[in-house]
C-alpha cells in the first residue's frame, strides 16, 4: 500500500480496443497505478467484476490487458463463492483495485453480503487506490443514476458513501443521465454531484476532489449543485446549477 493518503479515481473510461486484443488498459487505468506510487516492481492490480457476474471471459481479457501493460492482475470473484480464503488480506495486499462496470445495484448487494464493503473501506484508508468505471465509479459515492433495474434510468441512493457526493457517469453519451442527475440534486435526493463524460476520471484525496483527468481530448467533468436555474432541470421541485471542470489530458498510452 503505497498511496500516501486515501485515494479514489472514479471514471467513465479506462478501456480501449487494441489491434489484436478486445480490451487494453487506457490512460485512466495507468493513472490509477501512477497514483499508487509503485516503483521498482510490477504494480499489483485487483480486478473486481462483480457488476457483470464475475464473467470469466472478461476476466481473461483483463488479465491479458494487464500482461501487456506490465501489471500483475488478480481477479477477486464472489460467484459462486469467493475465490480466495482471505478476502481482506488479498485486497489489502494490492496497490490498485479496479472495479468493472455493469449493475451497481447488484454489485452493492453482493459486496455487502460478503463484507467486502467493510474490507474496501479498510483498504482505502490503508492507501490502496480504489478505482473503476461506471458502476465501479458510482459505488464509491452516496449514489447516482443507474440502469441496474431496467432500461429506464433510476436513482440509486445507497452507495458505499466513501465520498459524500452523488456521481454521474457517461454524462455525454447517455442523454437521460444529465437531466435526472439535475432533478435528483434539485430535489435533495442526491447531494452535490460530480459527473464525468466518457473518458474522464475524477481524483479524490481523502474526500476532496483534487483533479479531473481525461484520456480523450475535448471531454469534461461537471459539478452539479442545488439552487439557481438549470437548463437541464424540468419544472417544479427546485433547481440545480452545473459547472464545467476542464480536465488535464493524460499522456496517451504508448505515447
Amino acid at each position: 500500500m503505497t498511496a500516501p493518503e486515501p485515494t479514489i479515481l472514479a471514471t467513465s473510461g479506462g478501456h480501449l480496443v487494441g489491434s489484436r486484443q478486445r480490451v487494453l488498459f487506457d490512460a485512466l487505468v495507468h493513472h490509477a497505478v501512477e497514483l499508487s506510487g509503485v516503483h521498482g516492481r510490477r504494480p499489483k492490480v485487483l480486478y473486481i467484476g462483480t457488476a457483470i457476474g464475475d464473467a470469466e471471459h472478461f476476466a481473461f481479457r483483463m488479465a491479458e490487458a494487464a500482461r501487456i501493460a506490465g501489471f500483475d492482475l488478480m481477479p477477486l470473484n464472489l460467484f459462486p463463492m469467493p475465490n480466495v480464503e482471505d478476502v481482506e488480506g488479498t485486497v489489502l495486499g494490492q496497490d490498485v483495485v479496479w472495479v468493472m462496470g455493469g449493475s451497481v445495484a447488484n454489485l452493492l448487494a453482493v459486496w455487502r453480503v460478503h463484507g467486502l464493503d467493510r474490507v474496501l473501506r479498510s483498504a482505502w484508508q490503508a492507501g490502496v487506490v480504489l478505482s473503476g468505471v461506471s458502476a465501479g465509479s458510482i459505488c464509491w459515492f452516496q449514489g447516482g443514476v443507474t440502469d441496474s433495474f431496467g432500461p429506464e434510468l433510476r436513482p440509486l441512493t445507497d452507495g458505499l458513501g466513501f465520498l459524500p457526493y452523488g456521481n454521474g457517469v457517461h454524462y455525454d453519451s447517455d442523454p437521460g443521465r444529465r437531466p435526472l442527475i439535475h432533478r435528483l440534486v434539485a430535489e435533495g435526493a442526491l447531494p452535490t454531484s460530480h459527473c464525468t463524460d466518457d473518458g474522464v476520471g475524477l481524483v479524490y484525496h481523502g474526500t476532496r476532489l483534487t483533479e479531473a483527468v481525461t484520456e480523450i481530448p475535448g471531454k469534461a467533468a461537471y459539478t452539479v449543485v442545488p439552487g439557481g436555474t438549470s437548463q437541464a432541470e424540468g419544472s417544479g421541485g427546485g433547481s440545480a446549477v452545473e459547472e464545467r471542470i476542464e480536465p488535464r489530458r493524460l499522456p496517451p498510452v504508448g505515447g
